[in-house]
């Protein structure tokens, strides 16, 4: 169990959860296509943990070199992030979201079988809750999606079930995340959109860099406190403990994991621009348009039963993750392109 296949483990969650691997003695193999992420990112894993991580560049949907990985390092489980993430694109492009995220999925299951690892840990997402009827979100919630990118995870998570009902010997977690923000205090790794970014956190730390003239709000008339949608955010070292918490779990438990990985607290966008403001100082100017057609008003977790079963909960507050945030975002005002400049 010592050596872990990390798919994807150069991008923003991978990188953040391989940190957490090597700290507590664990070998990840960093498996990445790069097409999302960055080799500079690798480097700095080394530099933060003061061990480098082993790098394999392929992709997922390569099952003979991902079978060719497995063997040669002797992996043990496999933690899968490796996907396309970004809702808007995936109405543009569904295909693509299908054949990388379910077909690549496949791909690496049947490398599982034939190298005889059966321990896998998923990174699944609260986009299969669709639009909650009540908050917070329970695992026993309905299940649907309104875009293809939720859709790729409902179907991993049902043949992830379907592979465990088969075969009891499978160890599986899928690790339903909410909305990760922030980086690691070093401010050596963070999150590094190509282009404009699509999620709130570097949005809101780009326009607080001036790199972007204003945050725009997508909707003011929501039923919530204030009228902006309510999301449960996460810091991103919470998340990565998470992993290894999971991890430790189905080690010790064969069968099938289920869980959400958030705070169980639900603030607004206008919430976060505040909390964004105290802890760092810079002024966030905003505008609020008009919604986008998918989004909803109000998310957020109950994670109790993942502090039930695995004794992980999330313990690093907002103004955690919005310093450590504008930390990286100073470091690093041009991501990880720096460090190719210089």
């Amino acid at each position: 169990m010592n050596k872990v296949l990390v798919t994807g483990g150069a991008g923003y969650i991978g990188s953040h959860t391989a940190v957490s691997l090597i700290e507590a003695g664990i070998d990840p193999i960093i498996y990445d296509n790069l097409c999302n992420s960055d080799l500079e990112a690798i480097k700095r894993i080394g530099q933060i943990t003061g061990k480098q991580p082993v790098f394999v560049e392929g992709d997922i949907r390569d099952k003979a070199k991902i079978e060719q990985t497995m063997s040669a390092y002797n992996i043990g489980s496999v933690i899968h992030f490796a996907g396309l993430k970004a809702v808007g694109e995936s109405l543009e492009k569904p295909l693509e979201y299908y054949d990388n995220n379910v077909h690549g999925t496949m791909c690496i299951i049947e490398a599982m079988g034939k190298c005889g690892i059966k321990t896998l840990v998923f990174s699944s997402s609260a986009n299969v809750y669709g639009d909650p009827a009540s908050v917070p979100v329970k695992e026993n919630f309905p299940r649907s999606a309104s875009n293809p990118y939720g859709q790729s995870k409902l179907m991993v998570e049902d043949i992830l079930a379907d592979i465990s009902r088969s075969d009891a010997e499978w160890r599986i977690a899928r690790l339903r995340y909410f909305n990760p923000f922030g980086a690691h205090p070093s401010g050596l790794i963070g999150e590094d959109p190509k282009g404009v970014p699509s999620n709130l956190g570097p949005y809101v730390a780009q326009v607080a860099a001036g790199k972007l003239k204003e945050l725009q709000v997508f909707g003011g008339d929501y039923p919530t406190r204030d009228g902006t949608g309510v999301r449960d955010f996460i810091h991103i070292m919470d998340l990565a403990e998470g992993h290894l918490a999971a991890l430790a779990h189905i080690a010790a438990n064969s069968g099938l994991l289920t869980v959400n990985l958030g705070t169980g607290t639900g603030y607004s966008v206008l919430e976060l621009v505040d909390a964004f403001k105290s802890a760092t100082g810079r002024d966030v100017p905003y505008r609020i348009v008009e919604r986008r057609p998918a989004d909803i008003a109000e998310s957020y977790a109950d994670p109790s039963l993942a502090h039930k079963l695995t004794n992980w909960r999330a313990t690093r507050s907002l103004g955690d993750m919005c310093r450590d945030f504008w930390r990286w975002q100073e470091m690093n005002p041009n991501g990880y392109r720096n460090a190719k400049a210089a």
